[in-house]
């Protein structure tokens, strides 16, 4: 089992675009992905559960990711958060 936190660094925080493309990029994979902001948990492959959590800028999650892929899921999710989504420049 993985469990790390990031900080969410793009401008616009976790928004309905961003929050697409990580569920888009947590359901590749076979592990559980579960994230979680101020002790709320999510399922990070359900968009909704994923936008509920509301983190915008600088906000930091805490993602627990377990199964037989779980530490490439971790560093795919951890790259597409730190390149911001591929939104900012």
């Amino acid at each position: 089992m993985i469990k790390e936190n990031i900080t969410i660094i793009n401008k616009l925080g976790l928004h309905a675009r961003a929050a697409a493309k990580l569920v888009g990029t947590a359901s590749h994979y076979a592990s559980t992905i579960q994230v979680a902001k101020e002790g709320r948990q999510a399922d990070a492959k359900s968009i909704m559960a994923v936008m509920m959590l509301a983190a915008s800028k600088g906000t930091e999650l805490t993602f627990t990711i377990e199964g037989t892929d779980e530490a490439s899921a971790w560093e795919g999710i951890k790259t597409l958060i730190s390149n911001r989504f591929d939104e900012d420049e």
